[in-house]
């Protein structure tokens, strides 16, 4: 099954796309409300409204899939950190702490950008994209998404959806040399899309450590930039999402990103390999295409970068510790 959202004219929708057109869920359920009810839920109703009329998918204007709850975004994929840590730091490496462990961030869902849209990038010279996997969180019945073994947390996962994490680079390298970050070089914009396609769809590429093993490409402006497989993954996404849950929890409408896949799933790890800027940053009027294996194609297009108002900088203090 593939669920999105949708905008048609003044009136917006939620539901299935089924073939050429997309249903509306039943009883005007949303998303959120469907992730929540479960996968099974969720085939329920499809077999409930599957052969509607609905609308012509080529009439509606797709929206980003999910109002996501949070968004972690990893760092799964060896070759990526072994590129763009050239870039950032001008060493090229993975830290033993990256075998440790699944890293992720929290990025900012209140950004977040569907099918076509144009990001707004800030002051940045070196805008960049990343070519991503996300994991949409579903509900399970008895589980407070607390805590999971990669089984359950498997379990948990409802579909996938492409996802682009866009970045300043110059802005994402300032901040992380304060130890904390990337902010601002990221949550500027999170492009997700098309739709989600439910887990069931893609358990034929799973492979026997439950890797999905999937085609991702990524072009702009008709150039073939990166590909990879995603079953190249450090960890497959079952564990990221038990990660995740240690201590804590996932909830329905959670978005994990994969990270980065390899060999130039972004432009900063090809910089990093060829120690100058080739191929350039993105541009405004660029447009960067995304399409993944069973998950169907994300376009993006950058617009001006927006200004923002301008803050000093820190003050040097006396630390006095008495008035």
């Amino acid at each position: 099954m593939r669920i999105a959202r949708w905008a048609d004219g003044e009136n917006s929708g939620e539901g299935f796309v089924v073939g050429d057109r997309v249903v509306a869920f039943p009883d005007g359920l949303t998303v959120a409300q469907v992730l929540t009810r479960g996968l099974d839920a969720a085939h329920d109703l499809y077999s409930r409204v599957a052969a509607h009329s609905g609308t012509a998918l080529a009439d509606v204007r797709l929206l980003a899939p999910v109002v996501p709850a949070s968004i972690r975004d990893f760092v799964a994929f060896e070759e990526h950190v072994e590129g763009v840590s050239a870039s950032v730091d001008g060493k090229s490496e993975v830290v033993p702490e990256w075998y440790q462990a699944p890293t992720f961030y929290f990025t900012n869902p209140h950004t977040v950008l569907g099918p076509g849209d144009t990001v707004s990038p800030p002051q940045t010279q070196r805008l960049d994209f990343e070519l991503e996997i996300a994991a949409v969180v579903g509900g399970v019945a008895g589980s407070d998404g607390a805590n999971l073994t990669a089984d359950a947390a498997a379990s948990h996962i409802f579909g996938y959806t492409i996802m682009n994490d866009w970045s300043a680079r110059d802005v994402q390298s300032r901040e992380m040399k304060v130890r904390l970050g990337p902010a601002k070089g990221k949550d500027f914009g999170t492009s997700l899309g098309p739709w989600i396609v439910t887990a069931d769809e893609l358990a034929p590429f799973l492979d026997a450590e439950g890797f999905l093993a999937i085609r991702a490409e990524v072009y702009v402006n008709d150039e073939l930039i990166g590909h990879d497989l995603v079953s190249n993954m450090g960890w497959p996404f079952g564990e990221l999402v038990a990660y995740a849950s240690r201590n804590a929890r996932v909830l329905p409408g959670d978005v994990l990103g994969s990270g980065t896949v390899g060999n130039g799933g972004c432009l900063g790890e090809l910089w990093g390999r060829a120690g100058e800027l080739t191929p350039p940053p993105l541009r405004e009027g660029d447009v960067v295409r995304m399409r993944v294996e069973g998950l169907g194609e994300l376009v993006g297009t950058v617009g001006a970068i927006v200004p923002a108002p301008p803050l000093p900088p820190a003050r040097e203090r006396s630390r006095a510790r008495h008035r």
